[in-house]
């Protein structure tokens, strides 16, 4: 933030006002006095005069959340009180409800942002914050001093800010105090050594929150009215969005190209040791073969003149050509190999990894590791840093040293750049926490919690180790066909003579082609000219493959690496996209719903500069200015809303967007034009159309079909499409009559799928219900017999009695074919089995001890921690009416934007406190007889009314009058 701005915030000249509050020579707004009370970087004051009678008090620390409350408060002892704002205890207006009277009729009150005004943001406590916030207020009032303990980035020191705002603490001096693990010398030497707030960082996430919100509010309408309504837009959620549609596109550009090789096992002769080794076809005539690399998307060779294509018929020619074919060793290349320790982990690269080797999503990751950062057992993990403190150095190599020797202990200690070229905070790189480091053993970690630390202290030993060493070679091996064409295959091997760093920690791939680091392939020791014989050689085709789709730790690294958003925030970004409906998992990949094509079409063409990769990442490099003070934030809000010379602002954009064709941003041509098919995203959904052929007048009306809503855009091909119109949804195919019952028999494609059904008749019994199944997996609407539908109508099967006398099922349910007994559910393998399972092996299944899953007891989904008020564990459990945090004492359901990925113990803690605020649950009484008639009903209801406003009538005087005495006495 430039100086200019910082006088906004600080006066050259304080006084202390009568009420306690700052004022400065020059007449300043509302607002600015609010602000000017509060102390800057520049020349914030400790506090106002201090009161010389002073009765003897405590010291209030506030951090986030009340788990690190709990663990900081055993750590300070009894002269502080340590509480939590449970995160955030102030925003910008989320609702209409949220804004108050005051700026709704404002021009700009539907924003919370006065964008005529230099961008001044009206914040507002929300309703489940007041109490919380009364509850510090009387904290403060004895207390005589306040720490102000939040995390020590943007976000914490914006934290730290608002509630310097919103306490407004009198006569007291303020300390912001940081630390970075939870740990008694970490907390007590924070305590010690404050210092004050950075104004140039709630400045800097001040900017950032304006942006999203002007982006946000200001563009999510325009994709209301022109492609569907609840959708929304995002800075970076958008730009992460278009990544993966982007993807996406190349996969359906995307062609096949097909391309043989040759494999073949060579035998070095009796003395070789390995005698035999693996080698590939590398050239022909001195010509490269061509591998998967060398097509591009379309199929076709990039350079043709310069590599050997073989196809199936030219591989196998090969293979017989090279029968009696006499081999040497054409060439042998020894080089050594040396392998570095991984740097410690940073927010990214924990989240990748936990992915790779955990199958953590990034929001359950970060959800994990805030408990063990919380609970004192980690560094804090938001942080672009990959430096270890001296003490942290030394707890390594102590454990080194320990756990594997002095031979894997470098000579001195290693040191980690960071490669993140806005790396913003100063934090060290997320280890273990302490001067000496518990072994996870050591930690009584259980679940998720252990498994995550287990990893970040593998991570951070094995960073102190000694590189890994070894060599590698590789051989050439040539021979000359049979027709005379010069052949030459390659090997290649690593062995590693000293694993170092290898033997703690060995990183996961992305990429299942690749080898990891410690793998070994052992060749022989051959020399240069030496004869060696094939003992195989064998043709193989493959084919070329699509970009992969993203997976969360893959997008990770492409946001980190376009510098797109912070780290610290990619775990709500993917989640977000998630829950918006813009991309969903298949496995670990992320797929594009074709809602999101149609969106990123929109954006592209009107909100081009909005939607660029480039631009999303020079708005961080200005954030990273405006948080160094080299910056105004005013005036790049200013830019970006109201634009410039050089670009149109945001404010234009929206405005002068002029008439979108909104049937033309939801349709996109499936396969070539002359196909005549197209799809096109409609309000409930996705579906294809076949559109009228030239010579049609219009009378034929086009044909639809609902696409089902897990079929990935890239396998909508123009014979899916056309499979798809051939068996639409809620159209049937009559396969013939049931044997037994005589009723017609139809396959239909509905909502959930593919499926059969019996079709009733017209006399039939009111609320009689057809028997239905689902086509098992194996079978399609295409194939589907009526041989096959009548085994699928005897769906749910009785297997027989056991020999209590109660009954076994086999069913098949939304997750899969299943047997049940009474209450009791399991699992079974395969749909096939529904059909032929016999009661012998059905009882074989039920002597297994339960598994987790289907049939177990009900499990928690998550545990969170113990409970800041009641002391008790905190889980997350599934119920009848969708999920739920529990103390054991009290239940309080998730709301519409908390998942059970993302749920935090701050968050449960917060619900569950809401729902102690309403007092225990009423018991269920008798149900009484109903009225015979509404006019009693109605006239009970009418006295019950007038009774209860005369007690609340009652209620109300006595209040006044209880007021009136309090207010006399005093």
């Amino acid at each position: 933030m430039g100086r200019a701005a910082d006088d906004r915030r600080c006066p050259s000249v304080w006084h202390a006002g009568g009420d306690g509050a700052p004022t400065s020579d020059r007449a300043t707004s509302a607002r600015e006095s609010q602000v000017l009370a509060l102390p800057c970087r520049r020349s914030a004051p400790r506090g106002a005069q201090e009161s010389k009678e002073r009765k003897v008090a405590h010291k209030l620390v506030i951090v986030e959340s009340p788990t690190k409350a709990t663990k900081i408060g055993g750590y300070l002892g009894p002269d502080y009180v340590v509480e939590s704002s449970i995160g955030h205890i102030r925003d910008l207006p989320q609702s209409a409800a949220d804004t108050p009277a005051a700026i709704k009729d404002k021009p700009w009150g539907r924003l919370g942002v006065d964008v005529d005004h230099d961008f001044e943001p009206f914040y507002v406590v929300p309703r489940d914050k007041k109490s919380h916030i009364a509850k510090l207020k009387k904290l403060l009032k004895d207390a005589d001093e306040l720490f102000l303990a939040t995390d020590e980035d943007r976000e914490g020191e914006a934290i730290a800010w608002h509630l310097l705002d919103e306490l407004k603490p009198k006569g007291i001096p303020v300390r912001r105090m940081v630390f970075h693990e939870i740990t008694e010398s970490a907390i007590r030497e924070a305590a010690a050594n404050p210092r004050e707030i950075d104004m140039d960082l709630v400045e800097a996430q001040e900017a950032r929150r304006i942006l999203d919100r002007l982006y946000g509010y200001e563009v999510s309408p325009v994709l209301w009215k022109k492609v569907m309504s609840g959708l929304s837009a995002g800075r970076v959620q958008s730009v992460a969005t278009r990544l993966v549609v982007d993807r996406e596109k190349e996969r359906m550009k995307f062609r096949v190209a097909s391309y043989w090789d040759l494999d073949a096992t060579f035998d070095g002769g009796a003395t070789a040791d390995p005698r035999m080794f693996p080698a590939k076809l590398h050239s022909v005539d001195g010509k490269r073969v061509a591998r998967g690399s060398d097509f591009d998307q379309a199929g076709q060779l990039k350079s043709a003149d310069k590599v050997v294509h073989l196809d199936r018929s030219g591989a196998e020619g090969l293979v017989d050509a090279l029968r009696d074919t006499a081999f040497e060793v054409r060439s042998v290349e020894s080089k050594p190999y040396r392998r570095s320790p991984y740097a410690p982990f940073r927010t990214t690269t924990l989240q990748q990894e936990a992915g790779r080797k955990l199958g953590m999503s990034a929001q359950v990751t970060m959800s994990v590791a805030q408990r063990l950062y919380e609970n004192g057992f980690i560094t804090y993990m938001r942080t672009d840093s990959t430096t270890l403190s001296g003490a942290a150095v030394g707890a390594a190599r102590d454990q080194v040293r320990e756990l594997y020797g002095a031979e894997y202990l470098p000579d001195s200690p290693r040191t980690y750049a960071s490669k993140v070229k806005n790396a913003q905070e100063a934090h060290e790189a997320i280890r273990p926490a302490g001067e000496t480091f518990k072994t996870p053993a050591e930690t009584g970690l259980r679940g998720d919690q252990f498994r995550l630390y287990e990893l970040i202290w593998m991570r951070t030993v094995a960073s102190q180790m000694k590189d890994a060493v070894g060599h590698t070679v590789s051989v050439r091996l040539g021979g000359a066909a049979a027709d005379g064409r010069d052949v030459v295959f390659g090997s290649s091997g690593r062995v590693i003579t000293f694993h170092g760093f290898l033997k703690a920690y060995v990183e996961g791939t992305d990429d299942a082609s690749k080898q990891r680091d410690d793998a070994e392939t052992r060749l022989p020791e051959l020399v240069e000219g030496a004869a060696v014989s094939a003992a195989s050689v064998s043709a193989n085709g493959h084919e070329t493959k699509p970009p992969s789709r993203f997976t969360e730790a893959t997008l990770i690294k492409e946001l980190e690496e376009r510098e797109i958003g912070r780290p610290s925030t990619y775990a709500s970004i993917i989640s977000t996209i998630i829950n918006r409906g813009y991309v969903y998992k298949k496995g670990t990949a992320l797929v594009p719903a074709w809602v999101a094509f149609s969106v990123m079409r929109l954006m592209e063409e009107h909100f081009g500069r909005q939607i660029s990769y480039e631009f999303t990442a020079e708005m961080e490099k200005v954030l990273d200015e405006i948080a160094g003070g080299r910056r105004n934030r005013v005036d790049e809000l200013k830019e970006f809303y109201n634009g410039s010379d050089r670009i149109t602002g945001l404010k234009e954009l929206v405005t002068g967007l002029g008439d979108i064709d909104a049937r033309e941003m939801a349709t996109f041509p499936i396969g070539e034009p002359a196909d005549g098919i197209h799809l096109r995203v409609g309000r409930y959904g996705p579906y294809v159309e076949e559109v009228a052929g030239p010579d049609d007048d219009g009378s034929v009306p086009a044909k639809r079909a609902n696409v089902p809503d897990d079929l990935p855009p890239d396998e909508l091909t123009v014979a899916k499409a056309k499979e798809l119109l051939a068996n639409p949804a809620g159209e049937e195919a009559v396969l013939g009559e049931h044997p037994e019952t005589g009723l017609v028999v139809v396959a239909k494609n509905g909502r959930f799928g593919p499926y059969v059904t019996e079709v009733l008749p017209e006399d039939a019994k009111k609320g009689a219900k057809p028997r239905t199944a689902s086509l098992f997996k194996s079978m399609s609407l295409d194939t589907v017999t009526l041989d096959q539908a009548v085994q699928l109508l005897t769906l749910p099967r009785v297997v027989g009695v056991d020999a209590e006398g109660v009954e076994i099922t086999a069913q098949n349910g939304r997750f899969g074919p299943y047997l049940k007994k009474g209450t009791d559910s399991r699992t079974i393998d395969s749909e096939e089995k529904l059909l032929t399972i016999t009661l012998e092996e059905a009882e074989k299944i039920y002597a297994q001890p339960k598994a987790r899953g289907r049939g177990a007891a009900t499990a928690p989904l998550k545990e969170l921690g113990n409970d800041p008020v009641s002391g008790q564990p905190v889980v997350v459990k599934a119920g009848r009416f969708g999920e739920y945090v529990t103390d054991g004492e009290y239940n309080a359901t998730l709301r519409k934007d908390d998942t059970v990925e993302s749920i935090t113990l701050e968050r449960a803690a917060e619900l569950l406190q809401e729902r102690r605020d309403k007092g225990p649950a009423k018991k269920g009484g008798k149900k009484t007889a109903k009225k015979s008639t509404k006019k009693a009903t109605a006239k009970k209801t009418t006295a019950k009314k007038a009774a209860t406003k005369k007690t609340a009538a009652k209620k109300a005087t006595t209040k006044k009058s209880t007021a009136k005495k309090t207010t006399a006495s005093t």
